[in-house]
Formats: structure tokens, C-alpha cells, sequence
């Protein structure tokens, strides 16, 4: 009965978004073979409120005629949680649309969460493209289990617990209030560059070899992209911007957007690393104030462009 109510609560979605590619699609040029499904990061939701995650994004894309499903896991977790939570929902997306494969995107942590899927399921997939995800973790999150060990297990658990009532928090208003949240033990251990090395050993494909290079870009059928973008304050207006200058000091001056490096961002086929956007800019946050130097809408749909041209 579980997943007859997902699969119902997934079409009565795709309906009142219209994930459907209508007839009054503006054009075609982002009509990709798949469905694109999006997969957010630490933190994120699907919608929260009138506030989407990928902000316009998957809008656009359906106004340029693709077919697109926004999922929602755990806001806080471990990259495995998290992993099984999105393949439980691209297997519904596949049964309620009839598609064969899916194109995977996922921002931040969704990194690990949609190449948890294609190495479980690669005949589900047509490809993973990263956006600022955290394929070699983060200093940010060195950072902050270098300040939990220093507190102790008191402090830890005390932060931990404020964190997670925030992530049910989140739950509840996105109207996913049976997602469990582990702060502590799921989500900060993940994204810690020794954590990230541990998932990359067990899913290693298209992670590069080398500290700044590119993966391979074509593992068990299945195409990896990546982009992502440096700097932080873009757009005065924008209080994100001034959050992410100030995590970006775990980095100690090297390309990052405020939450992840540059080069540990790297998988598969980087695209671009250097995108004037900052963590969130990279999903239009907030609200679309983002810099001039970069549309993150229009990258997403050159990105579904770039997949329809490569039969994806």
C-alpha cells in the first residue's frame, strides 16, 4: 500500500506541475529522450512554501519541452540514506512515466545521492550531472567535524539535535514529514573529504584519478557530467553571498563557491568549473538573485540540450 500512495501522491504531482510535456510547449529544445530528474542537496527540499530549490529551473525546462520530476530526501543524512530514498522514488518516476532510463541531476550532496543510484541501478540510468557537488567532499564540513571533535560528544550531540529539528522542520513544511534526519552520524561524516573518499571506493565511477582532472566520462553505459562555479558575493542584494564568503575561509584561498572546492567538485566530463555563482547561485538561489555574469536558468537548459544531442 506504501508504494501505491507514493505512486498516486507522484502522479497527483506531475499533474499540478506539469512534469508532462504539454502541447504548449514553447519549443523543443530541451525535449530530451529521458526524463530529467533533479536531486537536491544537504539542507534542500523540493518546495518549501512558494519557494522552489531549483529556482525556475525545471519551469523552464518544461516550457522548452522536457519532461522533468523534482524528488525530495532526507534534508539531513548519510550519502547511503539518502541514495535508497531517491532510488525508491526514480523507480516510481519510471513506472508512472513509462521511461526506460532517467537523466540524473543532483546539486551539493545530491552528488553522491544520484551516483548512489546509477552504481545500484546503472540500467536506470542515462546519465549523472553534478552541479557543485561534493565528489571529494568539502573543507567546510573538515571544518566543522574539526569544531565537533574539540567540543566533545556533549556539544556535538547538543548541535546535532538543533540541526536535525531544523531538518524535520523542513520536512514538515515540504510536506515530507516522515524523512528522517541524522545530522551527526549521516550528514557530516559524508561530506568530509575523508568520508567522501570511503562512498568514492565503493562507487567509483567517473571520480577522477587524478586532483584536478576529469573521470571517465562514460561508466557501465552511463554518461557523467559536471559543472560547478567559484566566488561568493555576486549579487549585493543576496545575503547567501555573504554566508558563503564567510565559509569560504575553510578553503584557505582556493577556487571555491563558498561550500565546495573547485576541483573536488570534479566528475566525469567537467563542463566548467569557474561559473561566476557561488553554492546556491548555482540553483538560482535566492529567489533568483543571482550576479550577471551567469544565467543559472540557461545553463540548465543547455545542459538538457547537451543531453538530447547526445540521444539522452
Amino acid at each position: 500500500m506504501t508504494v501505491i500512495r507514493t505512486i498516486v501522491s507522484l502522479v497527483v504531482a506531475a499533474v499540478c506541475s506539469g512534469v508532462v510535456v504539454s502541447a504548449s510547449a514553447a519549443s523543443t529544445y530541451a525535449q530530451t529522450k529521458y526524463p530529467i530528474v533533479f536531486a537536491h542537496g544537504m539542507a534542500g527540499f523540493d518546495q518549501l512554501g512558494p519557494v522552489d530549490y531549483w529556482y525556475g529551473i525545471p519551469r523552464d525546462l518544461r516550457a522548452n519541452g522536457a519532461m522533468v520530476y523534482v524528488t525530495s530526501v532526507s534534508a539531513m543524512n548519510s550519502n547511503e540514506v539518502r541514495g535508497e530514498q531517491l532510488l525508491a522514488q526514480v523507480e516510481d518516476i519510471m513506472a508512472i512515466s513509462g521511461a526506460k532510463k532517467v537523466n540524473l541531476i543532483g546539486h551539493s550532496q545530491g552528488n553522491p545521492s544520484v551516483r548512489y543510484v546509477a552504481g545500484v541501478r546503472p540500467d536506470w540510468v542515462a546519465s549523472v550531472s553534478s552541479v557543485g557537488g561534493v565528489t571529494k567532499g568539502s573543507a567546510v564540513a573538515d571544518l566543522v567535524q574539526g569544531l565537533s571533535n574539540v567540543m566533545g560528544p556533549a556539544g556535538s550531540r547538543l548541535i546535532a539535535g538543533v540541526v536535525n529539528a531544523l531538518g524535520a522542520l523542513e520536512a514538515v513544511l515540504s510536506g515530507h514529514p516522515s524523512l528522517p534526519q541524522d545530522a551527526l552520524g549521516g550528514t557530516l561524516p559524508s561530506l568530509t573529504r575523508a568520508g567522501a573518499a570511503r562512498f568514492n571506493a565503493k562507487f567509483p565511477a567517473a571520480v577522477p584519478t587524478s586532483a584536478c582532472g576529469e573521470g571517465a566520462y562514460v561508466v557501465d553505459g552511463v554518461r557523467y557530467y559536471s559543472w560547478s562555479g567559484v566566488g561568493q558575493i555576486y549579487n549585493l542584494l543576496d545575503p547567501i553571498g555573504y554566508m558563503m564568503k564567510a565559509t569560504s575561509v575553510a578553503f584557505l584561498g582556493q577556487p571555491n563557491d563558498g561550500l565546495v572546492g573547485a576541483c573536488d567538485s570534479h566528475l566525469g566530463q567537467v563542463i566548467r568549473d569557474n561559473y561566476p555563482l557561488n553554492h546556491l547561485n548555482e540553483v538560482n538561489q535566492l529567489l533568483g538573485l543571482v550576479g550577471p555574469g551567469a544565467n543559472p536558468v540557461s545553463l540548465y537548459r543547455m545542459h538538457a540540450n547537451r543531453l538530447k544531442n547526445a540521444g539522452l
